[in-house]
Parts: structure tokens; sequence; C-alpha cells
């Protein structure tokens, strides 16, 4: 799997998300993408109850330690690579979590307008 060029929506060097926990598609601390990511784990957010409970409540469970799959589960301030779909619903819903826009891959632009990422930029 090679990885797309890694720049984030402002056109620098994407600058990592976390190491602690370990996030991305590749586990690299980095939310880079390629074509076998088809969730395009490309938004660098930080976690909230709020985003936690509404992703738990759609099904996927962040917040819930999975040692078969060395995933502590995650907790408010957290950052982690979300899907960028993922993240736009939650926005819908009045419920998108704050995002590192340094940290947020470019091809995130594909889903989600840079006016939307700005109005949820961590400050």
């Amino acid at each position: 799997m090679e990885k797309d060029p890694s720049l984030n929506v402002l056109g620098t060097d994407l600058a990592p998300c976390s190491v602690d926990p370990v996030t991305g598609f590749f586990r690299d601390g980095h939310c880079n993408t390629c074509a076998a990511d088809e969730g395009a784990h490309t938004v660098c957010a930080v976690m909230t109850a709020e985003f936690l409970a509404f992703s738990k409540y759609l099904g996927n469970d962040l917040s819930t330690p999975r040692p078969e799959f060395n995933f502590p589960g995650l907790k408010p301030g957290d950052r982690w690579c979300l899907c960028a779909s993922r993240f736009l619903q939650a926005v819908e819903e009045n419920c998108g979590p704050k995002v590192h826009l340094n940290a947020t891959h470019v091809r995130t632009l594909d889903i989600v307008s840079l006016q939307v990422l700005t109005e949820h930029a961590a400050r």
C-alpha cells in the first residue's frame, strides 16, 4: 500500500496527529491515507464525550478498550484520525469535534470543505 502525498488541508507538510494513543490508517501517528483506506481516516480530531457517545450510538464504539487489537479505547481530549464522512455526519448532527488542520490530510477536502474544517479548528 502506497501512501498518498503527506500534505495537510493547508497545503503544508502533514503534522502528526497522535502517538499516544497511536492513530492513523497505517498506525504511524499521522492521518495518512491510500487507495485501500476506504473510510478516508484523514481528519485529526480531538475527542469529546459527546462525539464518542455519537459514534458509539452509530455502531463504532471508540471508547471501549479492545486489547485484542491493541486498542486502549479513547477518552475526551485524545486525538484520533477520523473518517472524513463520519466527521461530516457529526458536524451535521451538531456534535462535530474540533480538528487540527495541520494534521488533517489534504484528501479530506474531497469530502469536507475547508470552510467546515476551519469552523471546527482547534485553537
